[in-house]
């Protein structure tokens, strides 16, 4: 059983995933981490992000480095996204993916192309999403909640209510990965045809898990 759950940035896609993960007794892989250590890499390298070939000397990184708390800040989502952008780096990750959708048992795999590029066989796809602003709002809260810095520079956030990073800073960066992330040339952020549209704007993080669920146990059923 391979069940794959694409979406944009901050849709909760990775929250919907490990749900469904959990509740069949199946690994699960996030695999905007593979890119995000590729971008954390490419930093501590001190190179380029933009430049692929800067991008594909990161591949090879040391699974260690998926346990890197680093890779959940802001600053290195960026740079994932545009690493990501590069056929050579996708092409890089590609097998890792593979791999760990094909391993018996099955797997769940949450990213951008599970359904359409990385596990175009799977049994249920579902595609996560929800309006720029709602998911801006998440974000938002998100590196609020995790306090500290965020990334290069004063992005933190003050314990006496300062605000270095604004919301509308945080949606135009959403907005901008939205446009990166579906133009790109090499796998681009799309809707599988067979796959299943779940919206959870005005979802609870509860009620967007029962309706995943839902959602993937009537697709299995139908598949059996």
């Amino acid at each position: 059983m391979i069940v794959a759950v694409d979406g944009p940035a901050a849709s909760g896609k990775g929250t919907l995933a490990r749900a469904i993960a959990r509740h069949y007794g199946v690994p699960h892989l996030d695999t905007g981490l593979l890119y995000r250590a590729v971008a954390l890499c490419v930093a501590r390298m001190e190179l380029d992000p933009a430049v692929e070939a800067d991008a594909v000397a990161a591949c090879g990184f040391d699974e260690a480095v998926l346990a890197d708390p680093a890779l959940r800040e802001d600053a290195t989502g960026r740079t994932a996204s545009i690493v990501s952008a590069h056929p050579l780096v996708r092409a890089a990750l590609f097998q890792r993916q593979r791999r760990f959708a094909g391993q018996p048992g099955g797997a769940v795999l949450d990213g951008r192309d599970i359904g359409t590029v990385i596990a175009p066989e799977a049994d249920a796809k579902l595609f996560v999403s929800a309006t720029p602003r709602i998911r801006a709002q998440r974000r938002h809260a998100e590196l609020k909640g995790r306090g500290g810095p965020t990334g290069p520079g004063p992005t933190g956030f003050d314990p006496n209510g300062f605000d270095p990073i604004s919301f509308d800073r945080v949606l135009a960066d959403i907005r901008a990965r939205d446009q990166r992330d579906s133009a790109r040339a090499a796998a681009p952020l799309a809707m599988a045809a067979d796959a299943v549209l779940l919206d959870t704007s005005f979802l609870s993080i509860e009620a967007a898990v029962r309706k995943a669920l839902d959602l993937v146990e009537a697709r299995l059923s139908a598949r059996r």
